[in-house]
């Protein structure tokens, strides 16, 4: 799994709120000590179980994990029991990501959009500059 890319899918206004330019930590990063992230296979049963009510905008983070200062591990899931449980057989592991999230770690932002079926990939990532905040 070294070198493929990790996602983290987040609401805008957390990451707005919680980006300070150089690095993003989440606002519930406290409750489990770890920035839950996700591979490709696994974003949209994830982003369908624990995103379904969101009403704004939900962002997609595309990570180079071997950029980031903070370690990664692959590890069982770590599932909310108030969430659904289809992401569970996407993947037997999931990575966490012990610490901030570098912006300059961050390939780019796509945004979640639905459809019919309930999320769809991003038709883009945006590069993020990792010296300011985003706008």
């Amino acid at each position: 799994m070294s070198g493929e890319a990790i996602y983290h899918i987040v609401t805008e206004a957390d990451f707005r709120a919680q980006n300070d330019g150089r690095r993003y930590l989440p606002s519930d990063f406290s409750a489990g000590g770890f920035v839950h992230c996700a591979l490709a296979a696994s974003v949209l049963p994830v982003a369908n179980d624990y995103y379904g009510r969101v009403t704004g905008t939900v962002l997609l983070l595309k990570i180079d994990p071997e950029r980031l200062s903070s370690p990664t591990r692959f590890e069982a899931a770590d599932p909310s029991p108030t969430a659904g449980a289809s992401h569970l057989s996407s993947s037997p592991v999931f990575p966490h990501v012990y610490g901030p999230i570098d912006i300059a770690a961050v390939d780019g932002v796509g945004v979640l959009s639905r459809g019919g079926e309930g999320y769809e990939w991003p038709t883009e990532f945006v590069r993020v500059r990792s010296d300011r905040p985003v706008e």
